[in-house]
């Protein structure tokens, strides 16, 4: 039995996206602020993805901070989400030809093997249990490249035990996730025959403090000193980071 077998065939329900596609998350991204840190995600999403991919998975997407911008660039997006639930605050856009959603268990993805350019999860790696599961099947059903984001530990998140009650009270409805570090996530993937081929960590400061602030031209001049002195590329976070196939994979 392969190890993506292996994997499979554990009996785990995955619904860790069930929040995040909800209105009550779309709110935390709401405002100048809130469209900064989506245009700043956007930005470098757009910038991973290759001209030659047309097919895109989205897994747990139903945010849509992944499917809108990928369907604006011509991308055929198909969302996966844990449940029908997932699809409601996209309900208009999916009735686009661009955009199709499905529903089912995460970690156990109804596609063949490469059947998608590119497997995206956006805002669903850290707060998904079963995270090596999730690894496999996006490097499973991905034909060319895996994009996701991270928080990494090697940033402000090393405070996150002493600063998550703070952190609640300021974003209201944010929740317990899981740190990674970028080798680990390296390794797990290296394990389907994939390697890291881009990375872009998108802020220096906690997302936390900006929207502590209210002020985008604050925060933005906040953040271009780490950035132009390389501390963001050091110590920034979440980071964004795309995985391509080897190319000797068959």
């Amino acid at each position: 039995m392969s190890l993506a077998s292996e994997i499979r065939s554990v009996n785990v329900q995955e619904e860790a996206d069930l929040h995040s596609s909800s209105p009550e998350y779309a709110r935390r991204f709401s405002g100048d602020v809130g469209a900064w840190f989506l245009k700043v995600q956007e930005h470098a999403l757009l910038s991973m993805v290759s001209k030659d991919a047309e097919s895109v998975l989205d897994i747990g997407g139903g945010h849509g901070q992944s499917a809108l911008p990928l369907a604006n660039a011509g991308k055929t997006v198909t969302i996966f989400g844990s449940s029908p639930k997932c699809a409601d605050f996209l309900s208009q856009q999916l009735a686009t030809a661009q955009i199709s959603f499905k529903s089912g268990n995460l970690i156990e993805l109804p596609f063949a093997e490469r059947s998608f350019d590119i497997a995206v999860s956006l805002r669903l790696m850290s707060h998904c249990t079963a995270w090596p599961r999730l690894i496999a099947e996006m490097c499973r059903v991905a034909e060319k490249a895996v994009i996701f984001d991270y928080p990494i530990w090697l940033s402000a998140n090393l405070l996150t035990p002493l600063l998550f009650k703070i952190k609640l009270l300021i974003e209201g409805n944010t929740r317990t996730y899981r740190i990674f570090t970028t080798t680990e996530l390296k390794r797990e993937f290296a394990k389907h025959g994939f390697k890291a081929t881009a990375i872009y960590q998108q802020f220096f400061f906690p997302m936390g403090i900006h929207r502590a602030l209210k002020n985008t031209t604050v925060s933005k001049a906040l953040e271009a000193l780490p950035r132009i002195l390389g501390l963001t590329r050091l110590f920034g976070s979440p980071v964004l980071i795309r995985f391509e196939r080897i190319a000797n994979d068959s």
